[in-house]
């Protein structure tokens, strides 16, 4: 799997605790590891399941029974993300992504067990931390103020008005969509340098040509305003070249890595 899972000396779960099939050999679908002081989220699971905590190695494992089939359903994607909501209420997690199975408690228990130091280390690293993730796409229609600054963009224009055609129609398009992305890429390294100081670490995540800035942060929790504040600050000043958008606070999902995994993609 790709996300964390942990504990060291496997104890057996209560049954105030653990599922009902935790002693079975069911497929067991797991959304996240936390300390162990948790408390079983009220929300339903994946498939409406119901969401218990693996206690193992001093960790918590929350899990469900696993589905027969696992798909991206909207409803079942909800379901996974108000569960770790839930857990990180309470405090730090280090959350799956979705469609994390273990084949059995026991063997939940043993990768909990095994990688229980690492896990333990990222739990502390993430308390009193969240995740604020921010894009910015190209706004489109930016030229005015490239032709006003850019002498070679304004030449080109000036001999398409003079020789119109198709091609120089397209080589115009082309060099004004160019400067576009230039600027809006300009504008997003302008937003780095403004944001990185406030995190405690980034991460960042795949651009094209369109999305150009795509940027995990995290976070202090108590910083979560200012660091809003100074996402608006951004926009205000740069939106006519990017589009900002923020999402979180989310789960800290782009700066754990569970190491051993707890449990690996389900079917």
């Amino acid at each position: 799997m790709t996300a964390p899972t942990t504990p060291t000396t496997p104890t057996t779960p209560t049954t105030a605790t653990a599922p009902a099939t935790a002693t079975a050999t069911r497929a067991l679908y797991v959304y996240g590891i936390t300390p162990p002081d948790a408390r079983p989220p009220r929300s339903t699971g994946v498939a409406g399941a119901p969401v218990s905590l693996l206690r193992a190695s001093g960790l918590c494992a929350a899990v469900s029974d696993a589905p027969e089939r696992l798909r991206p359903r909207r409803r079942d994607l909800v379901a996974h993300q108000e569960v770790l909501a839930e857990l990180a209420a309470q405090g730090p997690v280090l959350p799956m992504r979705f469609a994390m199975v273990s084949p059995d408690a026991d063997a939940l228990r043993a990768r909990l067990r095994d990688g229980h130091r690492d896990l333990t280390d990222q739990l502390d690293a993430v308390r009193d931390r969240v995740e604020m993730n921010l894009k910015g796409t190209v706004v489109p229609g930016y030229f005015a103020e490239l032709l006003r600054r850019d002498e070679r963009l304004r030449a080109l224009a000036a001999r398409t008005r003079r020789r119109p055609g198709y091609q120089a129609n397209v080589r115009l398009g082309e060099a004004l969509a160019a400067g576009v992305r230039a600027e809006a890429r300009r504008a997003a390294r302008q937003v780095l340098t403004r944001l990185t100081p406030l995190a405690v670490r980034t991460a960042g995540g795949e651009v094209d040509d369109d999305q150009v800035l795509s940027v995990s942060f995290l976070l202090r929790a108590a910083d979560e305003r200012r660091f809003l504040d100074a996402v608006a600050e951004q926009a205000r000043a740069l939106g006519d070249r990017l589009a900002l958008s923020v999402t979180g606070p989310l789960p800290c999902y782009s700066f754990v890595d569970a190491g051993p995994a707890a449990a690996t993609p389900g079917r």
